[in-house]
C-alpha cells in the first residue's frame, strides 16, 4: 500500500476522501453531487460495503443516484476504494 492510501487506513475513510473530493470536482464545473446520474463503487473487498454503504447515504439522505458496486482484485495505489460520477451540469 502507497503511503497516500495509508493515511486513510479504512475503506470508509477512503470513500468519504472520494466522495467529498467528487463533490470539489462538481463545484469546479457548476454542478453539484446532488446531480449525480449514475455511481460506480470499485472496493478491493467487498466485506466492507456495509461501512461504505453507511458513508455513501451520508452524502446521499434523499433519493441517491443509481450505483453500481463492483469487487476488483487491486487498485491504484493500493487504494481500498474508488469512485466515480455521471453528474449532470
Amino acid at each position: 500500500m502507497s503511503a497516500a492510501a495509508a493515511a486513510i487506513a479504512t475503506a470508509a475513510e477512503q470513500a468519504r476522501r472520494c466522495l467529498e473530493n467528487l463533490q470539489s470536482v462538481c463545484a469546479a464545473g457548476g454542478t453539484s453531487l446532488s446531480r449525480a446520474l449514475r455511481m460506480t463503487i470499485y472496493m478491493t473487498d467487498l466485506g466492507e460495503f456495509a461501512a461504505v454503504n453507511e458513508v455513501y447515504a451520508s452524502f446521499f439522505p434523499e433519493e441517491p443516484p443509481a450505483r453500481v458496486t463492483v469487487g476488483v482484485a487491486a487498485l491504484p495505489k493500493g487504494a481500498y476504494v474508488e469512485i466515480d460520477a455521471l453528474v449532470a451540469l
